[in-house]
């Protein structure tokens, strides 16, 4: 059965004021759209034709790796996202806040240097909370479609610096892409993916 786009986990415009529903429409609704239709023609009579995405993830290789590492990143984004209105943003907390305590100082140590990363990242790529197999939380920046689905962490929150993510809103500012980000963040979800 071909892949299909999973619907977004909230309305087009909840993520307002922060991520404008145009920006959703062109990520979801057709970036990510093309990466998953893309993904089912290359896959299609092929052995992975019929397996779950990070499953492909983990398989496939070349374009069909690109096409489905690029549709989970998305979709594992999405979920690190929560409207405002309902919640997101804030600080974490119980063992997550504990963790980030012991790794990064306070919260704010913890976006001191994910921001320094992502700032730093030269082109498109991701930005990456990460649990370790030891249980330390870390930091990590993978260009285009890598993932840290193929490796030995487990990830815990996302950030996306494609471009179609945040140019319709902040032009060419990252900084205040980062700043709207985390009024968004689900730390709920975050401490939920936890070992």
């Amino acid at each position: 059965m071909p892949l299909e786009l999973a619907a977004l986990p909230y309305d087009r415009t909840a993520l307002e004021p922060h991520l404008s529903g145009d920006t959703l429409d062109q990520h979801h609704g057709h970036v990510q759209r093309a990466l998953i239709e893309r993904l089912n023609t290359l896959l299609a009579d092929t052995e992975l034709a019929d397996a779950p995405l990070d499953a492909i993830v983990r398989k496939a290789q070349g374009a069909a790796f690109d096409h489905a590492a690029q549709a989970w990143n998305n979709a594992f984004y999405w979920h690190s996202l929560k409207p405002a209105a309902a919640g997101g943003g804030g600080e974490p907390k119980g063992r997550l806040a504990e963790a980030i305590a012991r790794q990064f100082g306070d919260p704010a140590g913890l976006r001191a240097r994910f921001d320094a990363l992502a700032l730093s990242m030269f082109g498109a790529g991701w930005v990456w909370l990460l649990q370790r197999p030891d249980g330390r939380l870390a930091l990590a920046a993978t260009a285009n479609a890598a993932t840290p689905v193929t490796g030995q962490d487990t990830p815990l929150l996302a950030l996306s610096l494609w471009e179609h993510a945040w140019y319709l809103d902040y032009r060419d500012n990252r900084r205040r892409y980062l700043d709207a980000f985390w009024h968004l963040v689900n730390w709920d979800a975050v401490a939920a993916r936890m070992r």
